[in-house]
This record gives structure tokens, sequence and C-alpha cells, in this order.
């Protein structure tokens, strides 16, 4: 009990910031308090939203030439940042991380978009969404000629009710056309046409991608095993863990992956609501493989669950529309429509906290005590 008589604050509801200064002073302090080290990579360009500096920041723990690796991100997705960030924090509370055998290294990259976490949007400065921007841009982009059909409907000028309805309306005539796979499909594999589009790649490399592939390249230099953790939220039950593995079905690496975690979670598919899960391009997950390449890589996304999943992308819609359509610019208009949007992704509830960093205490030991025991 507090002095006050009130019952004390649940320990988990602390490794939660509200700001990406709060969130960074947070991990920045766990990370010495685990005894581990700090490198920080300054952004060249971006600012946060008072004109800060914005950083990327890198906890390793463990020897630099072990053969063994736990790599984690969080913030992929800007705003997602708060949940990444917090399990992050949760695991070097553990003490785990002191414990580690002597051929097992960690590290934790923190705001891996920190432009999308400080502004609590998804993209990064140039509006591209980072977990597409994984492609080979030596080659011909993918194309997405559905996405083309859809963005005018997707991403309407004006975002008032009548608008809305006009737009969705004709957005289920296309559903109704091409059926709900082929929907999934197009709004979630990745687009690289319109760079003021939903789910745009890029035309080449952001400088999170190059910093990522940096940060791969030297800390995780010698490693031969690898396990690997994004943390994402917004698909799945509200609170509870939905894993995407990209490792190949039925493969050695994906059965793996199912005996740390589980198979009925590494083979879920409720996150998109009974279908298929879409053949994404540009991913991370995907940049890390080949980049640690000839090392065998297990790992997932990870999401946790907020909203269900229209209103989760309607929330990316108005997040466009904010930066593009034709938004007001007042204030009192605009702050509590970014509000939606972060509890879209993030949520402000207690209990929802509480849940996902007890999950993720959980899938970060069981990563790591699957590490240690990978022959």
């Amino acid at each position: 009990m507090s002095d006050g008589g009130s019952p004390l604050p649940h320990p988990n509801l602390s490794c939660f910031a509200d700001s990406y200064p709060a969130a960074r002073a947070l991990f920045l302090l766990a990370t010495a308090e685990a005894g581990g080290s700090c490198h920080t990579f300054v952004h060249p360009v971006a600012c946060g939203p008072d004109g800060g500096s914005l950083t990327l920041d890198v906890a390793t723990f463990g020897p630099d030439d072990a053969s063994r690796a736990l790599l984690i991100l969080s913030g992929t997705h800007g705003a997602e940042g708060y949940a990444g960030s917090a399990a992050q924090i949760a695991l070097m509370r553990t003490g785990a991380l002191g414990r580690l055998d002597s051929d097992i290294r960690v590290v934790l990259v923190h705001g891996i978009n920190p432009y999308g976490f400080a502004h609590a949007t998804r993209t990064t400065e140039n509006n591209v969404d980072l977990n597409r921007n994984f492609v080979d841009f030596t080659k011909p982009l993918p194309t997405n000629p559905g996405y083309l059909e859809l963005h005018e409907f997707l991403c309407p000028e004006e975002w008032t009710p009548e608008a809305q309805v006009s737009a969705d309306r004709s957005i289920e005539g296309w559903i109704d056309s091409n059926g709900k796979a082929a929907w999934l499909e197009t709004i979630m594999k990745g687009q690289y046409d319109d760079a003021t589009g939903l789910n745009y790649g890029g035309k080449a490399p952001e400088w999170s991608n190059l910093t990522l592939r940096s940060i791969v390249s030297r800390h995780l230099g010698s490693v031969r095993k690898l396990a690997f953790i994004d943390w994402h939220t917004g698909l799945g039950k509200p609170g509870e863990p939905f894993f995407l593995c990209f490792n190949e079905r039925g493969g050695p690496d994906w059965q793996r992956a199912c005996n740390w975690w589980g198979k009925e979670r590494v083979e879920n598919e409720e996150g998109f609501e009974g279908g298929a899960r879409p053949a994404y391009n540009g991913l991370v997950f995907y940049g890390v493989r080949d980049a640690v390449a000839p090392a065998e890589m297990t790992g997932a996304v990870i999401e946790f669950g907020t909203l269900p999943i229209k209103e989760t992308f309607n929330q990316l819609r108005v997040d466009r529309w904010l930066k593009f359509g034709k938004a007001p610019a007042d204030p009192e208009t605009i702050e509590p429509l970014r509000q939606r949007i972060r509890e879209a992704f993030v949520s402000s509830e207690p209990e929802w906290r509480i849940r996902v960093i007890d999950h993720a205490r959980r899938i970060q030991i069981q990563a790591i005590d699957g590490l240690a025991a990978w022959d």
C-alpha cells in the first residue's frame, strides 16, 4: 500500500512511457542498471516535435564474439514503439541479461524508426513504411495494381462523415468484386508507387534501414544462430500476442519457433480474422535474415492486439490524411485525432499494458532459453 492507503501501481506499468524522450530515458536507465553497453546513432536530418534531435539507441549484453544472439527491435512502426520499448525495458529489469550463457549475446534496438516514434505516426520522416522498405532497390520494385485502384478511396482528400461513407462504399464494392483475401493482400503487402499513400515502401533504403544493417554488421558479425523479435501492435486480440513467423512454414526454423513459443501461437491466423496471411514485401525480418546470412535465423514479428482490424486501419487512414489531405490546422481539432491514432497502437488501459508486459517478458525469456538449447 502507498502512504495514502491506495494500492501501489502494478510494476508492469512503470515500463511504459508517454513520450519518446521519456521512453528513451527509461531505456537508457534500464541498460545502465542491467550492466549493458549503449551505442547511439543520431538521425542526421529528422527532428522531434519540439525540434530536438532523434536517436536510435542500441543496448548490448554478452560477449562481442558470441556465436548465438537474440536481436529485439522496437518502434519499426513508430507509434507502436511504446509497447516494444516497454517490452525491452521489462526484459532488462528481469536480471536475465546479467546471467547469459558465455556464448550468447543480446542486442536491443530501441526506436529503430525514431521519427515515427517521436511523432506518434507509423511511418518514417519520408512517409515510408519501414517494414516494407527492405527490398532490393537495384531490381524492379514489387507492383500492387489493386492499391492503385483503391488509393483515392483509401486516402480521400476530405475526412468528413459524408466523404468516409462515400469512400467506404467504393471500397466495399471493390471487395465484392475481388474478394476479402485480395483486399487484405492489397492493403497489407506494401506499394511502391504513391509516396503519399499507405504502406509506401519507398524508392531507396531509409536511414533506419541502413543503420540497422550497420548495427547487424557491427554487433552480430560472429553470430551463427540468431533469434529475432520485432515488436508490433495492432493485430490480434486486445493485449494478447499474435505471432507472424516468416521462416519457411514447416521448415526447421519454423519448427524451432513452434518449440520456443508454442505451435498454436506460431500457426495462428486469427489476427487476419481467419484469413490467410498476406504476402508482405520488404519486411525488416527479411532484411535481417539476409544481413546475417549464412547464419541461421529463427524469429517472428510479434503483435499485441488493440482494436478490431478495420478500426485500426481507419486510424492509419486518418494519420495519412493529417499529413497529406485537406486537414484542419487548429490544434483543438488535430490533437483528439492524434490521440485516437495513438490509442489504436498503444492502449492507455492499465489492464492492456499489464498483460502486454506479462506476455512480452515470458516470450523474450523463452527466446533466450531456446537460443541456449539450439543444437
